[in-house]
């Protein structure tokens, strides 16, 4: 087990994951709110940093590309593909990330 499984936010962020279409987070991207989080990184493990404000880590991700928000050519291309998404909200924030090997929810 990690160390992050034994942390009462991480457990806690974990328990608000959900699936969500790309159909009701248009609105978030709407507001500039979605964040897009690499699948190489733990959803949960960013939600907390973000949640901390841990900001060197957070920085790091940002300056990696492994986050970013949202941009009009992602959006497209979810809006197109309509893949499996995973997200968490970190108000102000949503994080949202594609499933590994997703395929269309329909």
């Amino acid at each position: 087990m990690s160390a992050h499984t034994q942390s009462t936010l991480y457990a806690k962020l974990l328990g608000e994951t959900a699936t969500i279409r790309w159909q009701e987070l248009q609105p978030f991207f709407a507001k500039g709110s979605l964040l897009w989080i690499d699948a190489s990184l733990d959803l949960v493990e960013v939600a907390e940093a973000v949640a901390e404000d841990d900001q060197p880590k957070v920085a790091a991700w940002l300056t990696s590309g492994q986050v970013e928000r949202i941009s009009a050519e992602h959006a497209e291309d979810w809006q197109r593909r309509d893949p499996h998404l995973w997200a968490v909200v970190v108000a102000p924030w949503v994080l949202v990330q594609e499933r590994a090997g997703s395929a269309a929810m329909h």
